[in-house]
C-alpha cells in the first residue's frame, strides 16, 4: 500500500467512526518499565518464596505417594 491509500483509509474509518484516525505509537518506555519491573517482582518472589514452595510441594507429592 502506498502513504496516499493509507490515508483514504485512515480517512474512510474517521468518517465511520465519527472521529479522526491519527497514528498512534504507545508509550513504548512506559511499557518496557512496567515489563521489566514485573520480571523483577517475579524474581524476588520467587527468591523468598522458592524454597518454602518447593518444600510444600515435596511435601504433597509425599502425602500423595503414601497412599
Amino acid at each position: 500500500m502506498n502513504a496516499k491509500t493509507i490515508q483514504r483509509l485512515r480517512t474512510a474509518w474517521g468518517a465511520v467512526l465519527g472521529r479522526p484516525l491519527r497514528e498512534e505509537r504507545g508509550d513504548v518506555p512506559g511499557w518496557v518499565l512496567i515489563t521489566l519491573m514485573t520480571a523483577g517482582l517475579v524474581v524476588v518472589i520467587w527468591a523468598l518464596a522458592g524454597p518454602a514452595l518447593a518444600q510444600l510441594f515435596e511435601q504433597a507429592i509425599d502425602q500423595v505417594s503414601s497412599f
